[in-house]
C-alpha cells in the first residue's frame, strides 16, 4: 500500500498540475476536455522536436563547408549507378570543385525527357528511387513544368518548419496558448503518370498528420472538399465561429487575401449560419460531408449578432475586431504574394503581426525565418537541405558563368541562386535573385528580391510577361480586323479590398487599332487562349478558383498619356514636396 501511495500521489499532482496549466492556456472553455487534452499533448511534442530539429539546424551552421560537401557527395553516391549519373560520372566526383567541373549548370529543358521517362515507369534514369509524387510547377520561362519530388524533401520541409516553430514560441510566448488556427488549404486534384505517379502540387494536407487535428478551427471533413468555392466557405464558417482564434495560416498570402475579398462580399450567409448551426444548404456538398459538418455546429445567435455588428462597420482591421485574441498571421508574403502581404498588413489584418516563415520552391527548402519579430523577411540557408552555388548578379546573363559556395559570398553582394535537391535536379538555376545580407555563424541569411522573370501569379498558376504577350498577340489575331497598339495586365489584387469581386483574375487594358469595340465572346477569346497555353492556369479557372480575364479597351494615346503624366509628377523621395492630384482618365 505504502508503494502504491508513493506512486498515486506524485501520479495525481502531475495530473492536476497538467489540467491547470491545461486550464489556464484555454481562453475557449467551451471545448471538450479531451480536445484541448489532445492540443496540450500534441503542443508539448511539438515544442520539443522543434527545440531538436532547432538545435540540429544550428549545428549545421557551424561548418557550411563540410556540410554542404556532405550532402552532395551523399546524394551524388545514391544516384551514381543511374543512367544520368553514368552519363555524368558521378562514380568519379569526390568533391564539389570536381562536381562543378563535370556537370554544366541547368535548367528545366535539362530534364524534361528524363522526367517523361519517369512518368512512363521506367527506373534508375535520374533518381535511384521511384519519387512519391511528379510536382507540377513553373519553369523559369512561366511554362507549366513538372519535376519528381522524393520522400527526403518531405522530411527536409518538416525539418524546416520544426525550426520555425520554435522562432515562433521565443518570439511570440502567447502562441503557445491553446488556440485553434484557422488552416485555408484547398485540395488539389490529382492526376496521374503513365506509370501511376501522383502529379500535382507538392503540398502537404493539414490531415496528413494526426498531432494537429484538434488545433484547426476547420474539422477534418472540411479538408476533404476538392472545390475551392465550398472549402473557403467552410473555413471561413469555422473560424468565425470561434471567438477565440489565435492563428491565421496559409501557404500564402494571397489564399488568405482572397479568402477575405470574399468574407467581405459574401459575411450575410455566413453569419446566418452560425446563427442558426447549420451549413448552408445552398453549398454544394457530399451528403457524408455536410452530415459530419453539421454535427460540429450549434445555433449561436449571439455570435452571430457580434458579427454583423463588426462587418456593417466595414473591413479595415476586421481581423482584430472578430478575433480580438488573434496572435499572429501565417503565411508567404515575400515576391509574387507581397502586394497580398501588404493588403493584409494595411487593411484586412491591421494590427496582427504577420510571419513569413519559409522561402520555399517545389525544388526544395531554401531557407527558415528565424527573426519572426523583424519587419524584414530574411531567411537562413539551410545547409542540410540543398546543395547551393551563387553566380555573381553581373554574370547572370552567361549560359555557364562561375559560381560560389556559400562559404564564399559575401555580405551585401546580389546572386543568382542555383541548387542541387534530393529529387534529381543537379546545378538548377532555379531564377530566383537574392541578396546576401547577414551571416548566421557560417550560413549565409538573405533577402529575396526578384525572379529573373517577372510573372503573373494570383493563384500560382506564374503566367511570364513574355509568355502573356504571345498569348495576347494569338487572341488578337481572333479579333478581326485588330491591331494590338499597346497593352497592360496586372492581377485583381492591385485594386485592394475595392476590386469590385472576390474571385482573383486578370485586368486587361489594350489599347487597339482597327476596330472600335469587341464583343463579350471576342474578349473571352483571351480567356481561351491563356486556357491552352497554360495547363495551371487551365485547372484553375476549370475549379472556379480564378475568374475569367477582364478586357477593357482605353482611348487611343490613354498608355503615352499615363507615362508622360507619371514621368512629369515623378517623386524623389519623402520630403521632397512632390504631389499628385489626379491621375489623367484612360
Amino acid at each position: 500500500m505504502i508503494l502504491l501511495a508513493a506512486f498515486l500521489i506524485p501520479t495525481l499532482l502531475i495530473l492536476v498540475l497538467i489540467w491547470s496549466d491545461i486550464c489556464r492556456k484555454s481562453p475557449d472553455q467551451k471545448r471538450t476536455y479531451l480536445s484541448r487534452l489532445h492540443q496540450y499533448l500534441s503542443q508539448r511534442y511539438l515544442i520539443l522536436l522543434s527545440l531538436w530539429q532547432r538545435r540540429t539546424l544550428e549545428f549545421s551552421t557551424k561548418n557550411v563547408r563540410q556540410e554542404q560537401q556532405r550532402i552532395l557527395l551523399r546524394r551524388i553516391r545514391r544516384d551514381r549507378n543511374t543512367e544520368y549519373g553514368n552519363l555524368y560520372r558521378f562514380s568519379e566526383i569526390t568533391n564539389r570543385e570536381l562536381y562543378c567541373r563535370i556537370h554544366p549548370l541547368t535548367e528545366y529543358g535539362h530534364y524534361k525527357d528524363y522526367i517523361w521517362q519517369i512518368g512512363k515507369g521506367e527506373e534508375n534514369v535520374l533518381i535511384s528511387e521511384r519519387p512519391r509524387v511528379l510536382s507540377v510547377t513553373s519553369g523559369t520561362s512561366g511554362s507549366t513544368t513538372i519535376l519528381p519530388s522524393v520522400k527526403i524533401t518531405t522530411t527536409t520541409f518538416q525539418q524546416g518548419f520544426g525550426a520555425c516553430f520554435n522562432a515562433k514560441f521565443i518570439a511570440y510566448p502567447h502562441t503557445r496558448n491553446l488556440q485553434r488556427t484557422a488552416k485555408f488549404f484547398y485540395p488539389p486534384v490529382w492526376k496521374k503518370s503513365e506509370s501511376g505517379i501522383p502529379i500535382g502540387p507538392n503540398d502537404i494536407s493539414p490531415t496528413a498528420s494526426q498531432l494537429g487535428s484538434s488545433s484547426y478551427s476547420t474539422p477534418a471533413a472540411g479538408y476533404e472538399i476538392t472545390t475551392e468555392t465550398e472549402a473557403q466557405y467552410i473555413h471561413l464558417l469555422f473560424a468565425l465561429k470561434d471567438g477565440t482564434l489565435g492563428f491565421l495560416e496559409a501557404s500564402f498570402a494571397s489564399i488568405l487575401y482572397h479568402a477575405f475579398a470574399f468574407l467581405q462580399h459574401h459575411w450575410e450567409p455566413l453569419v446566418e449560419d452560425i446563427r442558426l448551426g447549420r451549413v448552408n444548404p445552398q453549398l454544394s456538398l457530399a451528403d457524408d460531408v455536410r452530415l459530419k459538418l453539421n454535427a460540429q455546429l450549434k445555433p449561436d445567435p449571439q455570435r452571430a449578432s457580434q458579427l454583423a455588428v463588426e462587418f456593417v462597420s466595414g473591413f479595415r482591421g476586421i481581423a482584430r475586431r472578430v478575433w480580438p485574441q488573434l496572435n499572429l498571421v501565417l503565411a508567404v508574403d515575400t515576391g509574387a504574394n507581397k502586394l497580398y502581404g501588404s493588403h493584409l498588413k494595411h487593411f484586412f489584418c491591421e494590427g496582427v503581426p504577420t510571419y513569413s516563415p519559409i522561402y520555399a520552391a517545389t525544388e526544395g527548402l531554401i531557407g527558415v525565418n528565424l527573426w519572426p519579430e523583424r519587419k524584414e523577411q530574411h531567411y537562413l540557408l539551410c545547409p542540410q537541405s540543398l546543395f547551393y552555388e551563387f553566380i555573381p548578379i553581373n554574370l547572370h546573363e552567361e549560359e555557364q558563368p562561375r559560381t560560389l559556395f556559400m562559404d564564399e559570398v559575401k555580405e551585401n553582394e546580389v546572386f543568382e541562386l542555383v541548387v542541387t535537391n534530393a529529387s534529381g535536379l543537379c546545378r538548377y538555376r532555379i531564377g530566383d535573385i537574392v541578396k546576401v545580407v547577414a551571416f548566421h555563424n557560417q550560413s549565409p541569411v538573405i533577402e529575396f528580391k526578384y525572379r529573373k522573370s517577372q510573372m503573373l501569379n494570383v493563384r500560382g498558376e506564374k503566367i511570364t510577361e513574355e509568355d502573356f504577350y504571345q498569348t495576347l498577340q494569338r487572341a488578337v489575331k481572333l479579333w478581326p480586323g485588330a491591331v494590338l497598339l499597346d497593352y497592360c495586365c496586372i492581377e485583381s489584387s492591385l485594386f485592394g479590398p475595392f476590386c469590385g469581386g472576390s474571385d482573383p483574375h486578370y485586368e486587361v487594358f489594350v489599347e487597339i487599332g482597327g476596330v472600335r469595340n469587341l464583343s463579350e465572346d471576342q474578349r473571352y477569346k483571351l480567356d481561351q487562349c491563356l486556357q491552352e497555353d497554360s495547363m495551371v492556369y487551365q485547372s484553375f479557372r476549370r475549379k472556379g478558383s480564378i475568374g475569367p480575364v477582364r478586357v477593357h479597351i482605353v482611348a487611343m494615346g490613354s498608355f503615352k498619356e499615363l507615362t508622360d503624366f507619371i514621368i512629369a509628377n515623378v517623386c524623389i523621395g519623402k520630403g521632397c514636396g512632390c504631389h499628385v492630384t489626379a491621375l489623367p482618365p484612360i
